[in-house]
């Protein structure tokens, strides 16, 4: 989302990094670059200006200008302003410390997500805060809104409010209440309607919804791509009926993050939770923190952790690394490997979360992170027998054939994936054998294969016993 604005400051800093001191001429001339790079990411201009004049005024500081590394010390300021920009560290959770049920009501515009994000935060919490959750859809207006809420609901496994037809909003919304005082449910989702634009009967609507139930939330739910016009639609929704959080959906899109970076101080409200990918999992929380990291190029890798703790299989894991260290990984465990690979999402994803990766990712382009080759070596394994899996040394030219044959592929895709695998096997021995002793004592290319090792003679101080 924040790709192109990232490039441009990362070039800022770049700039700054080859000079050996720093003049306040040179600091002013690179506050010009970071105003239009913000500007042409889509931020509000008056957020602009507020985030160009802190940098510059403590950028242009005895200690900065007089300090070892001036570059990286203009790089800490702009990572500390970003942050306070996107609303201060830390991530701003959910107020559901009041009397069960605790309603939460979504407000938007019809096409930013709101239906989607209901059921989303519904499996959140469900699944993270071991809440019982009822949905309930007041939208009257779309025709089968209701239906698609009951839906979605089903797919997350939390009880949907029964549809009765012809009861207005706020009629929904008293019968949603009571069912959950009745019922003893945690938490109550209230879905309201959306308008293609804001007026007058949509804000009538909300503020009745909001005087009847009184909610712990108001979740404004905006979509990230609209750029601007998202911060514009949380100021009126703000102004109307008081927003309690903003979540933004489409945050995994192209957009150019200007949104983001402008909605805490325009609007006030918080980004609470930010909507990432189709899936009803994608919801996060969201950290300013972590946004100005991946801005900077300085990585996520606490977000890497939570994903892979989030969606990977320990147990497996850790069967595999035992195997690997023993020696004795099969082709079996090679496709394990890369469906654990393949939960964490797309391969451009993660490198995005680790630091200085951006600029790895803009040299080997996207199509270089095709991972189409995982699929096919996945096909190609699942047309082998269970003994060839176990034992590949067995599978000669009549048996590649068939597999070939079986998986949609070419004799040479088998012959690829067979010579990885090897290579993969014949480090992993070579691992076993060395220790980590060794391994700290000859380094990585005592790993290598057979003429790509370290110095020395064969054998010898310093040289690799593989050789």
């Amino acid at each position: 989302m924040f790709e192109a604005l990232s490039g441009k400051l990362s070039g800022v800093f770049d700039g700054l990094a080859k000079q050996g001191a720093l003049s306040e001429a040179d600091v002013l001339e690179a506050m010009r670059e970071v105003r239009l790079a913000m500007l042409d990411a889509d931020v509000a201009l008056p957020v602009v200006k507020d985030f160009v004049n802190k940098v510059k005024e403590r950028a242009v500081g005895h200690e900065v200008l007089e300090s070892i590394s001036p570059g990286q010390a203009v790089a800490k300021i702009v990572n500390d302003a970003l942050i306070d920009a996107l609303g201060g560290a830390g991530a701003v959770p959910l107020n559901l410390n009041s009397i069960p049920p605790v309603p939460v009501l979504m407000v938007g515009l019809q096409g930013s997500g709101k239906t989607t994000t209901s059921g989303k935060l519904a499996l959140r919490l469900k699944t993270r805060e071991r809440k019982k959750v009822l949905l309930a859809s007041l939208d009257t207006q779309r025709p089968a809104a209701q239906l698609q809420l009951a839906q979605l609901a089903e797919q997350v496994g939390v009880t949907s409010l029964p549809i009765v037809a012809g009861q207005t909003p706020v009629e929904i919304a008293k019968r949603a209440l009571d069912t959950g005082r009745r019922e003893g449910y945690d938490v109550v989702i209230l879905d309201t309607a959306g308008r293609l634009s804001i007026d007058e009967a949509l804000m009538d609507e909300v503020r009745q919804i909001r005087d009847v139930t009184h909610p712990a939330e108001t979740l404004l739910v905006v979509d990230a791509m609209t750029g601007q016009d998202a911060v514009n639609t949380a100021k009126a929704f703000n102004e109307a009926v008081g927003v309690t959080g903003v979540v933004m959906t489409r945050m995994d899109g192209d957009s150019r993050g200007g949104a983001a970076l402008s909605m805490r101080a325009i609007t006030g409200a918080p980004i609470k939770l930010i909507g990432t990918g189709e899936k009803l999992d994608g919801l996060d929380e969201f950290y300013p923190e972590r946004v100005a990291g991946r801005i900077l190029g300085l990585g996520d890798i606490a977000g890497l952790v939570e994903k892979a703790a989030d969606t990977l299989d320990h147990e497996e894991g850790e069967r595999l690394a035992q195997k690997m260290m023993a020696g004795k990984f099969d082709l079996d465990d090679y496709a394990s490997q890369i469906r654990q690979i393949n939960k964490l999402g797309s391969i451009s994803g993660i490198l995005g979360m680790l630091p200085g990766m951006g600029k790895v990712k803009e040299a080997l382009g996207d199509k270089d992170l095709d991972t189409s080759i995982l699929k096919k070596h996945l096909a190609i394994i699942s047309s082998m027998t269970k003994a060839e899996r176990k034992n590949p040394a067995i599978i000669k030219a009549s048996r590649k054939k068939r597999i070939a044959a079986g998986s949609g592929s070419t004799v040479q895709d088998v012959n690829k994936l067979l010579k990885q695998f090897d290579m993969m096997s014949s480090m992993m021995k070579r691992f076993n054998k060395l220790g980590l002793k060794g391994l700290m004592r000859q380094g990585m290319s005592a790993l290598m294969p057979k003429g790509m090792g370290g110095g020395g003679p064969p054998g010898g101080p310093g040289g690799n016993p593989f050789r």
